[in-house]
C-alpha cells in the first residue's frame, strides 16, 4: 500500500470542515487520560477515496498543532485485508518528517462508517481484561449495537476478527477489544464523541482508594543518580494498595503495559532490599513497586512511559477484588515485545527524525 504523495490530492482534503472536526475530535479525547494515554489509541476519517488515519507512535493530543495523519488509498487497504497481508504506509509529511501509518490502519478500513475511533479507555480495558468480562458486558451495554472481540493481536488479525464481527452484527458501531480497549465509528465526529461519551457512562467504575505514599522513605531508597519519586500521587497507588500490587506483579494484562512498562512489574518487599536492586543489574528496569511503600521510577523514562504507567494505574484501580483476570499469554507477549514494538516506544517519545528509517 502506497501512501498519496502529491500535493494536489492532500490539500483540499486537509482543508475540508471533516478534516478539521476529525483533528478536533482528535485533540480532544487525546487529552483524556482516562481515552487516551501518550501514544496510543488512533483515529481516522474516510474522505472519498482517501482515509487519514494518525500516524503511529504520534500522540492525538497534538493533532491541532503537528502533523500527524498520514493519507491511506482506502481501496488498496481493503485488498490488503483480502489478500491476508499486512500493508504499512510510509509519508512525508510537509515539514519533512517521515511518519508510518498506525499499525490498525486495516482495521480502520474494514470499518464502514466515516469516522473511527480507537481508544484506550481505562474503564472499558478494566471490563475487557475480566475472563467474564463479555458476560459482566452484556447487562451494561444492553440494547446497544456492540459487539466483543476476543483478543487477538493488532494489525491484519484485529481487522479481520472485527470484519467476522460485522458479518454477524453488520449494524454494530461499538466493539469492545478484549485485554486491549474501546473502537467506536460513525457517520461524523460529533456522533462518534457522542457515542464515546454514551459507552463510557454505562462502562464507568469508581477507582478504589489507595493509601497514601510514603514520600521520605522513597526519596531515601531513590537517593542515588538515576532514580526519582514520580509525583503523581496515582502511580504510587500501584505500590501502596494491595489489590493493584497483586494484579501487575502476577502478569501482562494488554500490550501497551509489556510495550512501555517491561512486563510484569518487579516488587521489592523492603527498602534494603530496594537499595541492593537499584545496584544490580535489575536496575535497568523503568521502575520497581516498592511494597506498601510506592514507586520508585528510573530516571530514563520518558514521559511517554510515565503516562502510561499512570493509566495502568487507573485501571487496575478499577478492578474489583474478586475479578477472574485473562493475562495475555508467553506466546501473545513475544508478538507484541518485537522490534516494531521497540521503534513504536522510541516515536512515542519523540524520536521519529527525518534520518530515521520508521518502523
Amino acid at each position: 500500500m502506497v501512501a498519496l504523495n502529491s500535493t494536489e490530492k492532500r490539500l483540499p482534503h486537509t482543508r475540508s470542515k471533516e478534516f478539521t472536526s476529525l483533528l478536533r475530535l482528535s485533540a480532544d479525547i487525546g487529552r483524556d487520560p482516562l481515552l487516551i494515554q501518550a501514544s496510543s489509541g488512533n483515529t481516522s476519517v474516510k474522505l472519498n477515496e482517501v482515509m487519514w488515519i494518525k500516524a503511529s507512535g504520534t500522540w492525538l493530543a497534538d493533532a491541532e498543532r503537528k502533523e500527524i495523519f498520514v493519507p491511506v488509498n482506502l481501496k488498496e487497504a481493503l485488498s490488503a485485508v483480502r489478500q491476508n497481508r499486512e500493508a504499512p504506509t510510509d509519508w512525508e509529511t510537509e515539514s519533512g518528517v517521515r511518519l508510518r501509518a498506525s499499525i490498525e490502519t486495516t482495521m480502520h478500513a474494514v470499518l464502514p462508517r466515516r469516522v473511527v475511533a480507537h481508544v484506550h479507555s481505562v474503564n472499558t480495558i478494566a471490563w475487557a481484561v475480566r475472563e467474564d468480562g463479555r458476560a459482566r458486558l452484556t447487562e451494561r451495554l444492553s440494547g446497544l449495537a456492540w459487539c466483543w472481540i476476543p483478543y487477538v493481536p493488532s494489525g491484519l488479525p484485529l481487522a479481520q476478527e472485527i470484519q467476522k464481527a460485522l458479518t454477524g452484527c453488520p449494524h454494530a458501531n461499538i466493539f469492545v477489544l478484549a485485554n486491549h480497549g474501546l473502537v467506536v465509528h460513525g457517520d461524523t465526529c460529533a456522533e462518534v464523541r457522542r457515542l464515546l461519551d454514551f459507552v463510557e457512562d454505562r462502562l464507568a467504575l469508581s477507582p478504589a482508594e489507595a493509601p497514601e505514599p510514603n514520600y521520605d522513605l522513597l526519596a531515601c531508597i531513590a537517593g542515588r543518580s538515576g532514580w526519582s519519586v514520580p509525583d503523581h500521587s496515582t502511580v504510587h497507588s500501584l505500590a501502596t494498595d494491595r489489590n493493584s500490587r497483586s494484579i501487575v506483579a502476577a502478569g501482562v494484562l494488554f500490550p501497551c503495559q509489556a510495550i512501555f512498562s517491561a512486563g510484569i512489574a518487579a516488587v521489592l518487599p523492603s527498602c534494603e532490599e530496594a537499595a541492593v536492586h537499584l545496584q544490580s543489574e535489575s536496575s535497568q528496569r523503568p521502575f520497581f513497586l516498592v511494597e506498601g511503600c510506592g514507586v520508585i521510577v528510573n530516571e530514563s523514562m520518558t514521559r511517554a512511559d510515565m503516562e502510561m504507567l499512570v493509566g495502568l494505574a487507573e485501571i487496575v484501580r478499577r478492578i474489583d477484588r474478586s475479578a477472574p483476570l485473562r493475562y495475555l499469554s508467553e506466546a501473545e507477549l513475544q508478538l507484541v515485545l518485537n522490534e516494531d514494538a521497540h521503534d513504536y516506544r522510541l516515536r512515542a517519545a519523540g524520536v521519529h527524525k527525518r534520518e530515521q528509517a520508521p518502523a
